[in-house]
């Protein structure tokens, strides 16, 4: 089985053709779903890096207009994801922002800070606009609500490696909730949160995809990289996971 790599990276940062190119670059490398980030003043699960890369991108001037524009450039292209905090969603009108996503024929969204039992709430609207609101399966979750949660869930299913924030690598044994989930769903199960060129062949281990922000988002934010190095790195980490996850 081939094994899927989904590959973060934060919109318009350094800003809009670059993004279009990096997206495609990494979907030549590999990349077989494209999570494009919306830079956002408080994205409270992210780590470190992402936090950084978010508010770069505010601080250059991003406004949704820059998401959509470089939506209409890569989604048509490759199977691309947005990810983003409630707070845009909301305030922008969350039927337009799906409208907005089916236009560029984006397939979907992960909001980290929409709890289930008010997803719940978006499910028929994300599917009014042939979109999937990705499911989140924590390590700490009972088999019961496993079940409640993978019961409607649609595309993949997102299992968070570890309680915590992405990008600081802690190890906690998954053996079990990987089972409790493969017993309650047939939907593919993805693995994100510390997933880098270095823990990507042990965290793939039983599942069937693999989410990587911060070890491409780190290149991006490296201010001593020229645009195409900034490609060229995060490019070549994509090919060597991609080919770590599948040998």
């Amino acid at each position: 089985m081939n094994k899927k790599l989904v590959g973060f990276i934060t919109a318009s940062l350094p800003e809009n053709n670059f993004t279009v190119d990096l997206a495609l670059s990494m979907q030549e490398s590999g990349v077989d779903t494209l999570e494009l980030g919306i830079p956002f003043s408080d994205p409270v699960a992210d780590g470190p890096v992402i936090e950084k890369a978010s508010l770069k991108a505010l601080q250059n001037g991003f406004k949704l207009k820059d998401l959509f524009e470089v939506s209409a450039q890569i989604a048509p292209k490759m199977d691309t994801l947005w990810m983003g905090y409630m707070n845009p969603y909301f305030h922008y009108g969350m039927e337009e922002f799906l409208q907005k996503g089916k236009e560029f024929n984006i397939q979907g969204s992960i909001i980290p800070d929409l709890p289930y039992e008010e997803a719940k709430a978006y499910k028929d609207v994300f599917a009014k606009y042939d979109q999937h609101l990705i499911d989140f399966v924590a390590p700490t979750d009972s088999l019961e609500r496993i079940k409640t949660i993978t019961a409607n869930s649609s595309k993949f299913i997102y299992m968070v490696a570890y309680a915590g924030i992405t990008g600081s690598g802690v190890k906690e044994d998954l053996t079990q909730v990987i089972e409790n989930v493969r017993s309650c769903t047939n939907t593919p199960l993805y693995i994100g949160f510390g997933v880098d060129e270095n823990t990507a062949k042990a965290k793939a281990k039983g599942v069937d995809g693999v989410i990587v922000g911060s070890a491409f988002v780190k290149h991006l934010i490296d201010d001593s990289l020229s645009n195409n190095e900034k490609i060229k790195n995060i490019c070549a980490i994509a090919k060597e996971i991609k080919e770590k996850i599948n040998t």
